[in-house]
């Protein structure tokens, strides 16, 4: 009965929506296959794989300039900083061999390895990894690393180390190291031929069609396993389901519990979560939802638990602010129930607001992501319940980048947000009111003060109270309707083994391995 009553909304949604068509390909790489034409045995006779995926990258590959989530998911196997995440959430050495933290966590020394070279054959030299760290605060869009470089005092290679000062303590500072990716100095082509240090160097791309990668053989740690990966983009949601169900396509994460249900292959379905906040994002400067009270309605009108029961089988962890769990300190589980589904309140608030009635209006969304989709239609139906004509407008992945993100053009949207960082603040940065990644223009003092506060305190317990202020500020102001951080579904080709779930949104292929049997 649930999977009935979703199938007709979503066939309906499809109707009404206008597709944008897909840009030509090009090839901005060196021709090489990307190994479409090949069979699973093949496939493994090459110790190759092909990875679905539902999104191209950025136009730019620039680690510094690159902004989407899917791109970071990518080229996780390309760029390494001194320091690295791993699956467990800790941050272990990469080009840097060793690490200590002095001086009351004010200096940070890093031993730098000797056997680092980056992909275009150069050996890494302490004048690249200071030149790094210089090109990524001048340059770098991520607002929580270029707010933390801010406050570096000074930086200094000397005898096989580099040391940085900072002017006042950070406790997630670590955290921004990793993000600070080691560059050649001088290398003006990362936007289009990207050059770093990890364990899989970038081959090819074609734009909507494919990014190939290929083991780095001179790796300075343990080689990847796989010779070769290849990311085969698929922004249609049936295609991509169809190439996977076929055996075409070796790997696909991000699956729907209904896709899962339907894969008939034998592939291996594991099991993990997105690590991302999905919620119903709202424009404040569009109106109604500039009233609190209109966007509090929403809340109670929206029954999150049943919109998991209908779209992923009650898969799935509610959210009810701008955290997940994964950041377990700062998560508050209790504000997920702040807005118990109520609808007679729903309607009482939406009257106090001035629309007794109701009101339409339309829940842009990307195309290419079905739990996305899936969870618009069903928000759109249970809104009804309280006179709110919501219509949904499916677009292309660019077209939500460039209008919904970029321009700010849009009512309301469904997408996940995640973390560009192991800490808080990468969360919660952007909706601090003058932030360019604040799309939905948030704007509240209260919050912008207790963001600063975090961002200077001294110890860490005063930082996670003032973090938690902030989810409670956006709790309490209804800032979007928060639903949940997904389940993430993962198919994979049963000869495959090694892959690992990351509290990031990265997929690490350097572990992917076929069976020996």
């Amino acid at each position: 009965m649930k999977r009935s009553f979703l199938a007709v909304f979503l066939v309906a949604a499809l109707l009404a929506c206008l597709l944008c068509g897909c840009r030509e390909a090009t090839n901005s790489g060196n021709g090489t296959s990307d190994g479409t034409t090949l069979s699973s045995g093949q496939r493994a006779e090459n110790n190759e794989i092909i990875v679905g995926i539902a999104q191209d990258l950025d136009d730019c590959l620039d680690p510094n300039l690159s902004t989407a989530a899917g791109t970071r998911e990518v080229m996780f196997n390309v760029f390494e900083g001194l320091v690295k995440p791993d699956s467990t959430g800790d941050y272990v050495c990469a080009v840097a061999s060793d690490y200590d933290v002095t001086d009351g966590g004010l200096t940070y020394v890093f031993t730098l390895r000797d056997n680092v070279v980056f992909h275009n054959g150069e050996t890494c030299t302490p004048e690249d990894i200071l030149s790094s760290f210089q090109i990524c605060a001048d340059t770098t869009v991520n607002s929580t690393v270029a707010a933390a470089l801010s406050v570096v005092a000074d930086m200094v290679i000397q005898d096989g180390t580099f040391t940085i000062t900072l002017q006042e303590p950070n406790p997630d500072f670590l955290s921004i190291i990793a993000n600070v990716y080691i560059l050649p100095e001088g290398y003006e082509n990362q936007a289009t031929a990207p050059v770093g240090t990890g364990p899989f160097r970038f081959v090819s791309r074609s734009i909507q069609e494919n990014i190939v990668l290929e083991r780095n053989e001179a790796y300075y740690g343990q080689c990847a396993y796989l010779s070769k990966v290849t990311y085969k983009i698929y922004e249609d949601a049936n295609a991509l389901f169809t190439a996977l169900n076929s055996g075409a396509l070796d790997l696909v994460a991000h699956l729907t519990s209904d896709q899962v249900d339907n894969l008939s292959n034998g592939y291996q379905v594991l099991e993990g979560t997105m690590n991302l906040v999905q919620a119903m994002y709202l424009n404040h400067n569009v109106k109604p939802f500039d009233d609190v009270r209109v966007r509090q309605a929403l809340c109670y009108a929206v029954d999150v638990d049943a919109m998991l029961d209908l779209t992923a089988d009650g898969h799935g962890t509610k959210l009810g602010s701008s955290m997940y769990p994964a950041f377990t300190k700062y998560f508050e589980a209790s504000l997920a129930d702040r807005y118990p589904h109520d609808v007679e309140k729903a309607k009482t608030l939406l009257a106090e607001a001035g629309y007794p009635d109701g009101f339409s209006f339309t829940i842009t969304v990307p195309s290419n992501y079905t739990p996305h989709v899936n969870t618009a239609i069903v928000l759109a139906e249970q809104l009804k319940a309280v006179g709110i004509n919501a219509g949904i407008q499916q677009v292309d992945w660019n077209t939500w980048v460039s209008e919904v993100y970029g321009g700010r053009d849009f009512e309301a949207t469904v997408v996940g947000f995640d973390a560009s960082t192991l800490n808080a603040g990468s969360l919660l940065a952007r909706w601090v009111s003058n932030n360019g990644k604040n799309m939905i223009n948030f704007n509240n003092p209260e919050y912008d003060a207790a963001f600063a506060a975090a961002r200077g305190a001294l110890n860490d317990e005063e930082q996670t109270a003032q973090y938690k202020k902030c989810l409670e500020i956006l709790s309490e102001t209804a800032a979007n309707v928060y639903l949940q951080d997904l389940a993430d579904f993962v198919a994979i080709n049963p000869r495959l083994e090694g892959f690992k779930f990351y509290p990031l949104y990265v997929m690490d292929m350097s572990l992917v391995r076929y069976t020996q049997s």
